[in-house]
């Protein structure tokens, strides 16, 4: 099989593995269901590793988008050429967004705005440094998370407005994210998706009506990317698609990316002729869903029961056909947060792990 370690016996437990040509398969399908390399502007918070980053830049992307000031240096480490921190930055985020601006000269970096203090607060601490950075308003198209309305006339037009007459910030474009959208049915998702997105190509045209540059529109994730590639002009921002996970798998069967990374584990204990438990604890695998939490792909009709920081304990057939020391493979429901919680994974070719990659952005800090 596609993901079994002949050189298992060498690597402890738990653990993530990636596989390299199956993650440059799924750029490249990326590349074609888009068409346009400068229109993808891929979410690095899936993988959080250089690597990953070369990967992409090997096939001609060099826009991201990014969530933390760390990730936002990772881009700079990697030579991203523009890069957009997908997040306000408030307090001391501020500051340390300016120092990864000085550090990194070669890359063009943004951040997203959804109100007039933090705007203010911004513009001076790069007005004081003589600098100017590029800023997206952050609309609310449905998330309830961060962001201002969308519309012509209303708030977003006049937040708009007020940047393009404030020192140390450039107002450029809209960040519209429609995370919340995960209709399994693909016309009921692009029906929510134009939608939600109808008022934000009205704010645009408003904008542009009031005399300012038309500004850039960045939009969507893995789920409502291919919807947003219809839209002429509009970056396209996926994420999960590099590594894909059981949850998009399931929820958006239109997307036929492969699995790339997956996390192995190894029975500890039998529990009795129907449970066994595994290593693979909250530590290992992201355990804000409900279960099951991963799926696993040589054993699939284990259930996952109990969870605790270092232990899954799961319902089996019969326990006889795991003994201790079985290896599973398993594919997380959500790949992103479980990624974060492991601070390398190994790299498989040709059914062997033959290297470490450090998942250097799951740091609350680098350097900066």
């Amino acid at each position: 099989m596609w993901y079994e370690l002949h050189n298992i016996n060498t690597i402890d437990t738990p653990a993530v593995l990636v596989y390299p040509e199956r993650m440059l398969d799924n750029i490249r399908l990326l590349k074609q269901t888009v068409g346009d390399v400068q229109r993808l502007r891929p979410h690095i918070k899936t993988s959080k590793m250089i690597e990953a980053v070369q990967l992409l830049q090997g096939e001609g992307i060099n826009k991201f988008k990014c969530a933390t000031i760390a990730e936002a240096e990772m881009l700079g480490l990697a030579g991203a050429g523009d890069v957009l921190l997908a997040y306000q930055p408030v307090g001391p985020k501020v500051d340390r967004l300016l120092q990864i601006v000085e550090q990194y000269p070669d890359t063009k970096y943004a951040c997203l705005v959804d109100n007039s203090a933090s705007a203010i607060a911004i513009a001076a601490t790069f007005a004081a440094a003589q600098r100017s950075i590029p800023v997206y308003i952050d609309l609310n198209v449905g998330m309830n998370r961060t962001g201002v309305e969308p519309g012509p006339g209303n708030e977003a037009q006049e937040l708009y407005q007020e940047l393009l007459h404030l020192p140390g910030i450039t107002p450029v474009g809209l960040h519209a994210y429609d995370g919340h959208l995960h209709d399994t049915e693909f016309e009921l998702r692009r029906e929510k998706c134009n939608a939600g997105f109808a008022p934000v190509l009205a704010l645009a045209a408003a904008i542009t009506e009031a005399g300012a540059p038309a500004p850039q529109i960045i939009a969507g994730g893995t789920p409502t990317y291919a919807i947003h590639a219809e839209r002429p002009g509009v970056e396209c921002s996926p994420g999960t698609f590099i590594f894909q996970d059981w949850g998009y798998h399931k929820l958006h069967p239109e997307q036929t990316f492969d699995f790339a990374a997956a996390v192995i584990t190894r029975v500890i204990s039998v529990v009795d002729g129907t449970h066994i438990c595994v290593d693979l604890g909250h530590k290992s695998v992201a355990s804000e869903n409900p279960q099951p939490r991963i799926y696993f792909l040589n054993a699939p009709d284990a259930e996952p029961l109990g969870h605790s920081e270092e232990h899954m304990v799961l319902k089996v057939p019969d326990a006889a056909l795991f003994p201790v020391g079985t290896v599973l493979y398993g594919i997380p429901m959500h790949i992103c947060p479980t990624v974060a919680l492991h601070e390398r994974v190994g790299v498989v070719e040709n059914n062997n792990c033959v290297a470490w990659w450090k998942v250097i952005a799951r740091d609350r800090k680098i350097m900066i």
